[in-house]
């Protein structure tokens, strides 16, 4: 951003409009966040996040050869789907000649999460099939199918409903019933637009509608999962071929080396756990156990704050201002065990956060933290993640 600011005041101007939406008297920025960020600093430096970012605005607006301007030409568009058909072209690829320029990875996965984009098979397509098969299909209007899509964008959101979309194949993963009844009220809302597009634009109006089903008794009741692609058990008189092991180039190393394990937990990230959401991926994937164990503490640390500070925000979970990080989490949890989202096996474990003699304790993430003799070893900080894993998941996904 300092060398498009530099681009900008060189320029004295930007090239590309930012593609806007009108939201009351205010615009909602689409694409062209860093452009118009940049003017805004420019506008008033003190808006920076810092003092060196602040001095570095200043001396560019300093640079600025002409009036500075007060407003800027934008595309406008009303139409979010359209919105979502312009941000497609330009930023998921060539598209054979269709698109433009490339997001990363992280930001493509991020907008085929919000959208339910992407070049798999539609959720959207294979629910009305199931439906018209059922004889559940809205009588008089058709389903909104990209609205569908968005809705159900993210496998953690179509378990809810008990469908899953993993593999390309779409199956039902609670009970089949119950499933088509949530996705019959789901299309009928969505057909007479009892829910449009504006409702679940984000994680968190999908979630508020999905709040409300679940209120309302529609969704499936929770319990476990199961796949169409389980089968039965062989019987015990038949016999059993031994399976043929066939030599690897690479083997694949069966202790892991990050703190967190490399497996889908089912989470989905709103915008507001960004902070959350990077720590988790170093955690999982980029900081090696033995390599980076203090680092890995402290973070390790943060994490657990953070993400009990979500859930006590989220979900109404009354402290008081004074009470330390083990009793937070003692009162979030027990919130937790009276929605019959943990057991009493995973409280006791809570529990027992408080009790300073104890490797798992809130006594030994504070000393990870500011003891200058209390080295984290790899095990230890495994055994305390995969004591408090279940509750952090269910902390975040609030």
């Amino acid at each position: 951003m300092r060398n498009l600011t530099k681009d900008i005041v060189d320029r004295g101007e930007i090239y590309e409009f930012p593609l806007v939406s009108p939201d009351g008297d205010r615009f909602i920025v689409f694409d062209g966040n860093r452009r118009v960020t940049c003017l805004k600093l420019l506008d008033e430096p003190r808006r920076a996040p810092t003092v060196e970012l602040q001095a570095f605005f200043r001396e560019q607006r300093e640079r600025w050869k002409d009036a500075f301007p007060k407003s800027v030409q934008c595309q406008v568009e009303l139409d979010r789907d359209r919105i979502d058909e312009i941000l497609y072209r330009r930023h998921t690829g060539t598209q054979s000649g269709v698109g433009q320029s490339t997001w990363d990875d992280r930001i493509k996965a991020t907008f085929v999460a919000r959208t339910g984009k992407g070049g798999g098979p539609s959720i959207a397509d294979e629910i009305e099939k199931r439906l018209a098969e059922a004889q559940r299909l809205p009588s008089r209007r058709k389903i909104p199918r990209s609205t569908m899509n968005r809705l159900l964008s993210a496998e953690p959101l179509r378990a809810q409903v008990g469908v899953s979309m993993k593999g390309g194949r779409f199956e039902f993963i609670k009970d089949e019933d119950a499933s088509l009844n949530a996705l019959a009220r789901i299309a009928n809302d969505l057909a007479t637009r009892v829910v449009v597009l504006g409702d679940i634009w984000d994680l968190e109006g999908k979630k508020r509608y999905l709040k409300v089903l679940q209120d309302d008794g529609v969704l499936p009741a929770p319990g476990p999962e199961y796949s169409q692609k389980q089968t039965k058990s062989a019987p015990a008189h038949s016999p059993m071929k031994s399976a043929t092991v066939r030599p690897t180039a690479r083997p694949i190393p069966s202790v892991r080396s990050t703190l967190i394990p490399h497996k889908d937990f089912g989470l989905i990230w709103p915008g507001r756990l960004q902070r959350h959401h990077q720590i988790w991926e170093e955690l999982q994937f980029h900081l090696d156990l033995k390599k980076h164990s203090n680092a890995i503490s402290v973070l390790l640390r943060v994490l657990v704050e953070l993400s009990l500070e979500n859930y006590i925000r989220e979900a109404g979970v009354s402290v008081h201002e004074n009470d330390k990080l083990a009793m937070r989490l003692e009162k979030a949890s027990t919130h937790l065990l009276k929605l019959g989202k943990i057991n009493e096996k995973q409280m006791d474990v809570v529990r027992k956060f408080k009790q300073g003699e104890k490797l798992i304790s809130a006594d030994t993430l504070n000393k990870y933290v500011h003891s200058a003799n209390f080295a984290p070893s790899p095990e230890h900080l495994m055994s305390i993640w995969d004591s408090l894993a279940d509750v952090i998941v269910l902390f975040l996904t609030a």
